[in-house]
């Protein structure tokens, strides 16, 4: 089994932020794999499904971004799911918009969702970083950049190709081949090219 936590804040108002890319991944994974529909268990919301051979339980805590490690460990300990099968999607600033990386364990890198689920279930589980870049100006304040929307043209172009390429790839994902997920998220989903 395996759990897939996507980060965001919850409700509307926050539904297309850069902040809630983590959300829109593990969405866009009930959508297209005929998940459950999504359910309350303890402070999440859930739906399970099944990825390959894998059995998956796709989360989205709903006590805001930087509480995510306590409904994230309550269900790591119902389920008893080892940390290294838990995958947390979320975003990424130090990456270019469109960029993917994943990585085994490591620090939070700033990141106060992660920071949160670090301290709640240690740090040896996997990181899917969702590049959202830095604004274009750096007098912009990075949180007013984090919780701003994604433009219309980010929305219909690189976000909606590259949240196919990782829910298409994700078999690979489950069996822990982290160089292969993505080498084919990057040839199906290229970033787009950076203005200089």
């Amino acid at each position: 089994m395996r759990l897939f936590a996507g980060l965001g804040n919850p409700g509307s108002a926050y539904a297309m932020n850069r902040h809630n890319v983590g959300f829109m991944a593990v969405d866009r994974f009930a959508n297209q794999n005929s998940f459950s529909p999504w359910r309350k268990k303890g402070a999440s919301l859930i739906s399970d499904g099944q990825i390959e051979s894998e059995k998956i339980i796709l989360v989205k805590p709903q006590s805001f971004m930087n509480g995510s490690g306590l409904p994230v460990a309550e269900l790591v300990r119902f389920y008893k799911i080892e940390p290294n099968d838990v995958f947390v999607f979320h975003d990424e600033l130090d990456l270019p918009a469109g960029k993917l990386r994943v990585k085994a364990s490591g620090g939070h890198g700033g990141h106060n969702g992660l920071r949160d689920i670090d301290r709640h279930i240690g740090v040896n589980y996997w990181r899917v970083r969702i590049g959202i870049g830095r604004p274009p100006h750096n007098n912009m304040v990075a949180k007013a950049w984090v919780l701003a929307n994604f433009n219309s043209d980010e929305q219909s172009g690189w976000l909606h190709r590259l949240l196919d390429a990782i829910v298409n790839e994700a078999g690979r994902l489950c069996e822990h081949d982290d160089g292969g997920f993505m080498s084919r998220v990057a040839y199906l989903a290229p970033a787009p090219k950076q203005r200089s």
